[in-house]
């Protein structure tokens, strides 16, 4: 049965992944079907939920990891993701949409990186305590 913090690793690392999908396949889909703009797939809705959906499992998922192997450079890591992403939400008048998509990009980067070596350091850690 898997652990809680390694279903929130991966939970994390999914909704980082959909968000940079997000960001960078939905204005080549608008091109190649044009139909899909009628749907709110551009919203600053969908980066605000995806926010507040990482935001909480991510915090929890690298706090319960640094818990285990101590290794709280991954934490740092993790947090400058979401930095990046709360960012990206709150200076894209200064950035513009490509500031914006690059702040976004770079925080999910981050976050997946940050939960995927969490993931295995905490995986490590369980081996070497059973055996």
């Amino acid at each position: 049965m898997k652990s809680i913090q390694a279903l929130t690793d991966q939970t994390s690392i999914g909704l980082s992944l959909v968000c940079a999908v997000h960001c960078l396949f939905v204005p080549v889909l608008l091109v190649v079907l044009p139909s899909l703009a009628s749907l709110p797939l551009e919203s600053e809705t969908f980066h605000v939920w995806m926010v507040v959906a990482v935001l909480p499992i991510s915090v929890f998922a690298l706090t319960l990891g640094c818990k285990k192997h101590k290794r709280y450079k991954i934490f740092c890591l993790g947090l400058l993701g979401l930095i990046s992403l709360i960012a990206a939400l709150l200076l894209e008048s200064l950035v513009g949409e490509t500031g914006e998509k690059l702040l976004t990009l770079l925080g999910a980067g981050l976050i997946a990186w940050g939960h995927f070596t969490n993931f295995k350091l905490c995986q490590q850690h369980d081996k070497t305590n059973c055996g």
